[in-house]
């Protein structure tokens, strides 16, 4: 007779057969093990309990996402590298964050050493989608490679400031509902957006494109607001740049 093994979360239940000579009853014996996630890379059992945890206001989400922004945008800026050297580096980052989502996608055990790796960067959605941090880094490359450098530089910061902005703000003091969030929530990404801008171009220019990308955040559905942002936000300031016969830059 082999030994029955039974598991739940949080305890395990040995149970052992009788043995000649003993009672005639099997003895059970109860071990608490830890109930808190376990150091290292070990992939657990349930994976909608990992999901579950990310749930929430998400801070260092956050600050990452405008951290990043930031770097990027200093490297653009400052590190004098050439446009193909970009788009391959971004290209190529790119690239491997696809194939990492593809992975864990199709393999869960990948997908649930992701939510215990990155347990205060990731979000429910990314359990069965591409990651917020795949779509960034298309949104970062498309806006590189379709716009001039400083207008793709402004894409890339209202991305990292705007969009965390109107997300902390929705979450903790939206009341009114509007295109599927808050007004407050809209409200800070125009505000965020409008100073990011406007310190780069014209306000001719930098108030109607605070306002086009605040409405491009509300409403990416189906692509995501980290693909969606720059690129609108860069397309407005090209567009509306030329409309007005301002510079770009």
């Amino acid at each position: 007779m082999l030994e029955a093994e039974e598991r739940s979360r949080g305890h395990e239940v040995v149970t052992i057969p009788s043995r000649p000579g003993n009672s005639g009853t099997s003895r059970q014996w109860l071990g608490c093990l830890n109930p808190q996630p376990r150091v290292g890379f070990s992939v657990p059992e349930n994976l909608d309990i990992l999901v579950a945890q990310t749930e929430g206001a998400q801070p260092w989400r956050k600050v990452v996402h405008a951290t990043n922004a930031t770097l990027i945008a200093l490297a653009l800026a400052r590190l004098g590298l050439s446009d193909a050297t970009v788009l391959l580096v971004l290209g190529a980052i790119t690239v491997a964050l696809v194939a990492g989502d593809v992975a864990r996608l199709t393999y869960a055990p990948a997908n649930a050493l992701f939510f215990q790796a990155f347990s205060r960067l990731a979000s429910p959605r990314e359990a069965r989608g591409i990651a917020s941090s795949t779509w960034y880094m298309v949104g970062v490359l498309a806006s590189v490679a379709l716009f001039p450098r400083p207008v793709a530089i402004s894409g890339v910061l209202v991305l990292g400031l705007a969009d965390p902005a109107a997300a902390f703000v929705g979450r903790r003091y939206g009341r009114r509902r509007f295109l599927g969030g808050t007004l407050e929530g809209s409200l800070a990404c125009f505000c965020v957006a409008l100073l990011v801008l406007g310190l780069r171009h014209p306000w001719t220019v930098a108030v109607p494109a605070a306002a086009i990308t605040t409405l491009a955040e509300r409403r990416s559905w189906p692509l995501d607001d980290n693909l969606t942002v720059p690129v609108v936000c860069a397309g407005a300031v090209v567009a509306l740049s030329a409309l007005l016969g301002v510079g770009a830059s």
